[in-house]
């Protein structure tokens, strides 16, 4: 295999090379002659004269190579109290099956098919069905208000949406079908035709014409057989979760998608066939799509899908039972969910009840990895646990330790190196190279590797003015960040999170690594406020671990000396607020840029993505308790 120098250099010097061997690992309807078109950049294409199926490659090859009987998908619901298992010949026959009523239907290859699902086995059949037959689907997350699934209807113009009746939110059931009439009554774009997934707790009410019920379509389909499609052709598209204007359209490609998720499960997470990979994300969100449904199954391992929360279903050893009960290797996750888990049980108790022999290693991704966390979860696990990041971009990770290469010494802060495949550099405003410890702007030398965003749907030119027109030759990442001597690479934060205190750029991320290290704090956010003196000032909003005693003043005195003894007196660290939570994207989220607009006294737009709506009323209250400057 190599040390991770060597592997990384031959990745970054003869990525041609490097990435025909990764191809070797994906069956091909028709191998390809060329691994590379750099013809046209920005807009370079891996493998693009090969064809295959990325469901044949999920699905069909295991069944082929004699492990149809071993369990592809585990469904674990403990808001409806089910778990229920499915092998790979199991999961190959619903898919076949689901693509035939899909066909008959009219969907075919090219056509773009919506799926606003939950966390359910037929989200993961609907989206391997779209693959199977070369359609292109997008996932819109379950219980998206209707505006912003109209949006998304309009840009996609899908031929079909796949839903369910609804969904289990904690104790409340969630109705879909009402957001998704109104939805389709304000598209512009008008649905042929909607399959619902009626679940037992909720029905929906079906449009006669229109609207058919999935066991009734099911009911009298042949199965499909894969359709082969261009590596090039699009898998999914899948839109970033933004808080203005419409969001981007990601797309993902078959073939280097298919290569890339491959090499990542055998390199970085270190599985094999057979092993059991749990990410506790969702399959709307890029976690979902790469790591519950693609990578997983493409690798031949178990993959859970959990409809739940790390907290409250019913516990905070709702993860422990998981991993115990289907024996889970590996468990990808959030730190959100490990910092809710911590301020409910700081002390690990539940995490002792269970049986944990098989677990070896958490990964966390999706935002920055406090300190403080961290060292927690090693405490608490007494295993690897390694921060990595990526973005929905990219697909799958460009800065991680390894579990499947060299795994290196932990420096807290830091997700560690690049992974092969990703030249990163840091770069200052003009565009030059800074040396080891100086923060700038955190970009990729392109080309990218395969499996990253080959455009954005129908907006060629959004993409190079989003992320190659600022630096040509790069892919500007928008966040900031620094690499130290040894080139592990330290994430500080979107670019829009440096705040300029007389002058001095300083970065609200190293304020809030500082803060998380405070014993009573379960977890914070700081955001910069407008100050006609300084320019901007941070304002630190804590929330605090469950049996905290100690005052909230005294608290705040604490984090003054805190971000005094590690920043300096420049930081202008004055003020804090304690508050109950944190205004979160379902996905787990700090909305920090919704916060910064709050403080400011700026008019924002209510995050599509949101999980509570009312937190921001009480930051609201709290900005207004403060006198914060607006």
């Amino acid at each position: 295999m190599g040390s991770y120098d060597e592997i990384f250099r031959k990745s970054i010097e003869e990525p041609v090379a490097f990435w025909k061997e990764a191809a070797e690992s994906i069956d091909w309807h028709k191998k390809c002659d060329r691994i590379l078109d750099d013809s046209n950049p920005p807009f370079y294409r891996w493998f693009p004269d090969g064809e295959l199926n990325t469901c044949f490659n999920a699905l069909d090859r295991h069944v082929r190579d004699g492990r149809g009987d071993q369990n592809a998908l585990i469904y674990d619901s403990p808001v409806t109290g089910t778990i229920t298992s499915f092998t790979y010949q199991q999961l190959l026959d619903k898919v076949a099956v689901f693509a035939g009523a899909l066909r008959r239907i009219g969907v075919g290859r090219g056509d773009t098919v919506i799926i606003y699902m939950p966390m359910i086995p037929e989200a993961v059949v609907a989206m391997l069905a779209c693959a199977r037959l070369g359609a292109i689907h997008s996932v819109v997350f379950g219980g998206f208000a209707a505006n912003e699934l109209a949006l998304r209807i309009d840009h996609a113009k899908p031929k079909v949406i796949i839903s369910a009746s609804g969904a289990m939110e904690g104790k409340k059931t969630l109705a879909y079908k009402p957001l998704l009439d109104k939805a389709m009554e304000m598209a512009d774009h008008k649905i042929e035709k909607c399959v619902i997934y009626q679940r037992p707790f909720v029905t929906a009410t079906l449009n006669a014409g229109r609207d058919l019920d999935w066991q009734e379509l099911v009911a009298s389909a042949a199965p499909a057989d894969c359709v082969p499609v261009k590596a090039t052709d699009p898998l999914y598209i899948l839109y970033t979760s933004g808080t203005t204007g419409m969001p981007k359209g990601v797309i993902r490609d078959n073939g280097g998608h298919a290569v890339a998720l491959y090499w990542s499960m055998k390199y970085i997470y270190n599985v094999a066939p057979g092993d059991v990979f749990w990410s506790a994300s969702d399959v709307g969100w890029v976690v979902g799509h790469s790591y519950i449904v693609y990578a997983p199954l493409l690798m031949g391992c178990t993959t859970v899908i959990y409809e739940g929360k790390p907290v409250g279903t019913p516990d905070p050893g709702a993860f422990w039972r998981v991993i115990e009960q289907h024996k889970v290797k590996i468990l990808f996750t959030a730190p959100t969910a490990f910092r809710a888990i911590k301020k409910e049980d700081p002390d690990g108790v539940y995490c002792h009840k269970y049986d944990l022999s098989n677990f070896k290693c958490l990964f966390l991704a999706g935002e920055r990895l406090d300190p403080d966390t961290y060292h927690w979860a090693c405490s608490l696990l007494d295993r690897p646990v390694i921060d990595h990041w990526w973005q929905t971009e990219t697909g799958w990770p460009i800065v991680s330790n390894f579990f499947g290469i060299e795994h290196f010494p932990t420096k807290p802060g830091s997700p560690t190196k690049a992974v092969p495949g990703y030249d990163v550099r840091i770069l200052d405003p003009d565009g030059n190279d800074l040396p080891p410890h100086h923060e700038g702007e955190v970009v990729i030398k392109l080309p990218l590797p395969p499996g990253t965003l080959a455009s954005l749907w129908q907006a060629d030119d959004k993409f190079i003015s989003a992320y190659t027109s600022r630096f040509p030759g790069c892919y500007l990442t928008s966040d900031g960040g620094y690499k130290d001597e040894d080139g592990y690479i330290f994430i500080m934060g979107r670019m829009d999170d440096v705040i300029n205190i007389a002058g001095h750029r300083l970065s609200t991320g190293a304020m809030e690594e500082i803060i998380a290290t405070h014993p009573a704090v379960a977890e914070c956010a700081v955001v910069g406020t407008d100050d006609a003196l300084k320019g901007q000032l941070p304002v630190g909003l804590v929330v605090l671990k469950a049996g905290a005693t100690e005052a909230a003043e005294d608290i705040g005195k604490e984090l003054v000396q805190m971000v005094r003894d590690k920043i300096g007196p420049i930081a202008c660290y004055k003020t804090t607020a304690v508050v109950p939570r944190l205004p979160k994207t379902r996905s787990g989220k700090i909305l920090r840029g919704t916060m910064r607009s709050i403080a400011n006294g700026k008019d924002y737009r209510m995050p599509s993505t949101i999980d509570d709506p009312t937190t921001l009323d009480e930051i609201t209250e709290t900005f207004y308790h403060l006198r914060v400057p607006k």
